[in-house]
C-alpha cells in the first residue's frame, strides 16, 4: 500500500445490538427516562435524581456498562442491567484519508449501514452525521440521493453516531477528573445521509439530548441542520430545536432547481425564502447558510450571482460555495476554480460571505454529497440520471 492511499481500518468490536425486548437508555428524554425508571420500581420522589444521574453517567463520562455507575448501589445496577441495555450503533470499518478526515461505517438495527464523517480543523472539529438510511429527495448531483429510502434512524441511533464518533476519539472524560482541553468534536452537521426534517421527532429529541448541559453539552450554535426545504418543518425546527439552519439551495430559478432538487416541485423557491425569512427572528440564530454546489454550466453563471443576491435580500444569511464532489456516474462537472472564484466575487462584493468549501476527504467518498452506504450502492448510471432530471 502506497503512503498516500487512504487507511481502511475494519473495526472488530462486539456488537452492539440490543438484546431482545430490552429498552435502550441511549436515546430516552429525560421523561422518557423517568417514566423508564419509576416502571421498574424507583420511587417517584426519586426517580429525577436517578435520572440525572445516569444522565451523566451516558453522557458526560460516556460509560456503556452499568457497573461503572459507582455512585447506584449494586442492587439497582444489576436491575438497570435486567431491564436495558447501553447501545450504540456499531461501528463496521473506519476509513482515515490523507488530509485526516474519518469516515465511520455504522451498522444500525436490521442490518442496515450509514455513513459518518468527522472532519478535524485548527480550531474545531466537525462531525456530519446521517438522518435516514438512504434519501427520498433524489437530487441529481448527489451520490446519496442516487439510493432509496430504507428508513428513518431513531433518536438513539442519531445520537449515538456522535458517541460513537466521541468512542473513537477518546474524548471521553475519565470519571472523576475534568478536562480542560479543547474538544475535538466541537460541531455537528446534520449533513449526513437523509433529509432531517422529514424525521423530525427523533432529529429534534437526538439534538436536545446533544445540547444537554449536563451530558455531551454541545451549544445550539454549534449544530447546524442542512434541509432541502421541507417548508412546513422549518418554523418547527426554530422553536422546537433553535439550532442553525443551513439550506440545500443549488440553483436560482425554479426550473433548474426542479431537476436539481426535485422537493422544489412542492414548495418552490418563493415559499421556501418566505419560510427562511422568519427562521433568524423566531430562532435568534445569527445567519442561515445557502449550500450552493457549482456545477459546470448548470447553475455558476454571473447572472445566476446576481439573482441569488436579488432572492435573498432582507435574509441574514451566508453563501457556501461547494466545488461538486464527482461520484462514479456522476452526470455534472465541478465548476472551474476561476468560474467559481469569480461568482464568489459578486456575491462578496454585494456583502455577503462567500467562503468556497474546501474538499475534504475526497480520497476516501468522504465529501460533501458523496455519502452512500456500502450494502446499498446499487448505483445509477450517467445515462439514467440524466434522463430523469433532463440535463
Amino acid at each position: 500500500m502506497s503512503a498516500s492511499a487512504p487507511i481502511t481500518q475494519d473495526v472488530h468490536t462486539i456488537p452492539r445490538k440490543p438484546a431482545e425486548g430490552k429498552p435502550n437508555l441511549i436515546g430516552m428524554t429525560r421523561d422518557q427516562m423517568k417514566v423508564a425508571l419509576t416502571e421498574i420500581g424507583t420511587p417517584e420522589k426519586q426517580a429525577k435524581m436517578r435520572t440525572g444521574q445516569i444522565w451523566q453517567w451516558l453522557y458526560h463520562w460516556g460509560i456503556a456498562d452499568f457497573d461503572a455507575m459507582t455512585n447506584l448501589s449494586k442492587d439497582y445496577r444489576a436491575r438497570l442491567a435486567e431491564t436495558f441495555v447501553i447501545a450504540r450503533p456499531e461501528l463496521v470499518t473506519k476509513q482515515v484519508s490523507d488530509d485526516g478526515t474519518r469516515k465511520y461505517l455504522v451498522r444500525i438495527a436490521g442490518g442496515h449501514e450509514v455513513e459518518v464523517v468527522y472532519i478535524p480543523e485548527t480550531d474545531r472539529g466537525t462531525l456530519c452525521i446521517s438522518s435516514q438510511v438512504g434519501c427520498t429527495l433524489t437530487c441529481s448531483f448527489c451520490h446519496t440521493g442516487t439510493q432509496k429510502l430504507v428508513r428513518n434512524l431513531t433518536t438513539s441511533e442519531i445520537v449515538g453516531q456522535i458517541m460513537l464518533a466521541r468512542d473513537d476519539l477518546e474524548e471521553w472524560p475519565q470519571p472523576g477528573t475534568r478536562s480542560e482541553a479543547p474538544r475535538l468534536l466541537s460541531n455537528v452537521v446534520l449533513m449526513g445521509m437523509g433529509e432531517p426534517l422529514y424525521n423530525f421527532e427523533n432529529v429534534r429529541d437526538a439534538m436536545l439530548i446533544a445540547m444537554d448541559p449536563e451530558g455531551i453539552s454541545l451549544s445550539r450554535r454549534r449544530i447546524t441542520l442542512s434541509t432541502s426545504g421541507v417548508v412546513p418543518e422549518i418554523a418547527r425546527t426554530a422553536q422546537e430545536i433553535g439550532c442553525q439552519l443551513a439550506v440545500s439551495f443549488h440553483a436560482t430559478t425554479d426550473d433548474v432547481r426542479n431537476k436539481l432538487v426535485p422537493i422544489n416541485k412542492r414548495w418552490p423557491i418563493a415559499e421556501l425564502l418566505d419560510a427562511l425569512r422568519s427562521y433568524p427572528k423566531v430562532s435568534n440564530s445569527e445567519r442561515i447558510t445557502f449550500e450552493y454546489v457549482m456545477l459546470d454550466g448548470v447553475n455558476d453563471s454571473d447572472e445566476d450571482a446576481r439573482r441569488l443576491i436579488r432572492l435573498i435580500k432582507g435574509i441574514p444569511a451566508k453563501i457556501n460555495l461547494i466545488p461538486f464532489n464527482e461520484w462514479p456516474g456522476a452526470p455534472y462537472k465541478r465548476s472551474s476554480n476561476n468560474r467559481i472564484r469569480a461568482f464568489a466575487d459578486i456575491v462578496y462584493d454585494a456583502g455577503y460571505a462567500s467562503p468556497v468549501r474546501k474538499p475534504r476527504g475526497e480520497d476516501i467518498m468522504a465529501a460533501c454529497g458523496q455519502l452512500k452506504s456500502e450494502t446499498e450502492r446499487a448505483r445509477k448510471s450517467r445515462a439514467q440520471i440524466a434522463q430523469d432530471t433532463g440535463l
